[in-house]
């Protein structure tokens, strides 16, 4: 008996040390690997299986919801694992509880070290003290999100200095904002250093499709030319109110809800994300008499997916984009854009996982035409964040 790796999986260990970013796609086998290379790490051996020899303790630092549906336990299994005395797993909403902790192994799950808050300050302290890596699909839109794994690495004392060496302020700017990197040549090394690929070859094939639909143009325009809150009667004060007032036009639209029906009709099993409260209540309201069991993930319930024949399961973006999967369904609908292209791809992921029984796999992405749309389209179709600012000042 031993246990099985994918090619990718072997491949990615043997590049593996303390420091290292695992990267993998979303449904790659990172957990799988990062134990694989714990496990080997210590004296033990995958095929034919072989006990380590001295393991040190293993804490895994994961998302909330992995820890309380107990996906990592699952993992663990193979490697005659579980969680002890020597085996801890916990939230990063915790990892203040480890600052003491020393000699030990560390998995980092899922991105959370970007910025200079509690949680970073944590990671700095058990990364001096402790082996560790950490795992990610998407390890960073900018060079400033690698900062605190440099930082852990020793490649530069603190953010000051990684700061003086290569970011250029934006002096126009009314708040603190990076104009541009310089010296990137070093931080390309760095990065390529750190960073230990886990490509693999996907069996799935995934079909976005854009589904347009219809929004009421006279009421978007009226929006933008007087900035009076339809809401309110105040006049709009900023540029992330005038964006949240114009998507709501945009996304509250009937034809937008038709068509959600529409698409739905054709699937049995469609999981449903959106960004706001009120698409919430006005996607469930459609399906408030329908056949269709719903359920829901985002900050006011955690309800799982449902095993019924005929369901929708409603995903809020930030709350549910990440840290789970389903291979009950071949179907995502976004109802609305995310800004973050980040956030949209981890979405993406929930369904593509390796043992996913499907080859096929379907993502309709539900916009207008609208000028709103249209530009978040575009700033996610070249790997961007949505910038509100800038959309409203170029009107």
């Amino acid at each position: 008996m031993g246990v099985e790796l994918y090619s990718h999986q072997a491949d990615a260990i043997k590049h593996l040390e303390t420091g290292s970013i695992l990267c993998g796609g979303t449904g790659s086998g990172k957990s799988r690997a990062a134990l694989a290379y714990y496990h080997t790490k210590h004296g033990g051996e995958l095929n034919p299986f072989k006990a380590m020899t001295k393991p040190k303790d293993l804490y895994i630092i994961t998302t909330a919801r992995k820890r309380d549906e107990k996906e990592w336990d699952d993992e663990l299994i193979p490697f005659l694992l579980y969680e002890s005395e020597h085996v801890f797993i916990d939230s990063w909403n915790n990892i203040k509880k480890y600052i003491d902790v020393s000699d030990a192994f560390f998995i980092f799950d899922e991105q959370r070290v970007v910025g200079k808050g509690a949680w970073v300050k944590a990671f700095y302290k058990i990364t001096k003290k402790n082996d560790w890596i950490l795992l990610t699909a998407t390890p960073g839109d900018c060079w400033s999100d690698y900062i605190p794994v440099f930082v852990a690495n020793g490649f530069y004392r603190n953010r000051t200095e990684f700061n003086e060496n290569h970011v250029i302020w934006d002096y126009r700017a009314r708040f603190q904002r990076v104009d541009r990197y310089i010296n990137t040549g070093k931080l390309i090394r760095l990065r390529n250093k750190v960073l230990v690929k886990m490509d693999f070859h996907k069996e799935t094939i995934s079909h976005h499709e854009d589904v347009f639909v219809d929004y009421d143009s006279t009421v978007y325009k009226d929006l933008f030319k007087r900035r009076i809150n339809p809401s309110t009667k105040e006049p709009i004060e900023n540029a992330s109110e005038l964006c949240y007032e114009a998507r709501k036009i945009v996304n509250s639209d009937p034809s937008r809800l038709n068509k959600l029906i529409d698409l739905v009709k054709d699937k049995k099993k469609v999981i449903i994300f959106y960004n706001y409260d009120y698409e919430l209540e006005l996607i469930k309201d459609i399906f408030k008499k329908s056949v269709y069991t719903v359920a829901e993930w985002n900050g006011h319930k955690h309800q799982p997916v449902p095993d019924d024949e005929l369901w929708v399961y409603l995903v809020q973006y930030n709350a549910g984009a990440e840290a789970w999967n389903c291979v009950k369904t071949d179907t995502i609908i976004f109802y609305s854009q995310n800004y973050s292209y980040k956030i949209m791809t981890q979405a993406s992921g929930r369904i593509d996982r390796l043992n996913t029984p499907y080859t096929d796999l379907y993502y309709y992405h539900l916009k207008s035409r609208s000028g709103i749309d249209l530009a978040i389209s575009k700033a996610l179709k070249t790997k961007k964040k949505f910038n509100e600012f800038k959309f409203t000042a170029e009107l």
